[in-house]
């Protein structure tokens, strides 16, 4: 894809509106950063339920959904302790490789933002990424700003990737419609 410089761009880019919030790192916190997905159950280390096919089928059934629904109210409480509840939406232009989106007020270039996001693909999920902003400039009453991830691994980076892929066919979706 090629953006309106002429610059080839790494990955595929959609307009979306998410529940977004942000902060400025202070310096000092810079190296201690990584980007993750709070109260990813997958990602946790647990000991799985032993297969209890052999002792009783039903059971073994009633346990696997018992444990389901305990990882999802763990996932819920971490959620809500981490102010994911209720975050404000934004619109935002996320990609792969970074967002960009209008702020009321600049945020100097080289600058590093904690940015708390939820997107939905087909389930929703909670990112807390870090982006160096790259850009900041003046448009009419607001500023644009463009960050570029930083402190985030491969997962993140393909489940971000994935979001994208899926609002790109929601919109095809409504313009065939």
């Amino acid at each position: 894809m090629i953006d309106g410089g002429g610059q080839r761009r790494e990955y595929s880019r959609v307009e979306a509106y998410i529940p977004f919030e942000y902060r400025i790192i202070a310096p000092e916190e810079e190296d201690h950063i990584q980007a993750v997905i709070p109260g990813n159950i997958a990602a946790a280390e647990f000991r799985p339920i032993p297969d209890m096919a052999e002792y009783d089928h039903i059971l073994g059934e009633w346990l696997k959904i018992l444990n389901s629904k305990l990882d999802t109210i763990i996932r819920l409480m971490t959620l809500q302790r981490e102010g994911f509840f209720g975050l404000p939406f934004k619109a935002v232009n996320i990609s792969g490789g970074g967002m960009s989106f209008s702020l009321p007020h600049a945020v100097p270039v080289g600058k590093v933002l904690e940015i708390k996001a939820m997107l939905t693909r087909p389930q929703t999920f909670a990112l807390r990424i870090y982006g160096e902003v790259v850009k900041s400039e003046q448009r009419n009453d607001a500023y644009f700003i463009a960050v570029r991830y930083i402190h985030m691994d491969d997962f993140i980076r393909d489940e971000i990737i994935r979001f994208v892929f899926e609002r790109e066919r929601e919109i095809i979706r409504e313009k065939r419609g």
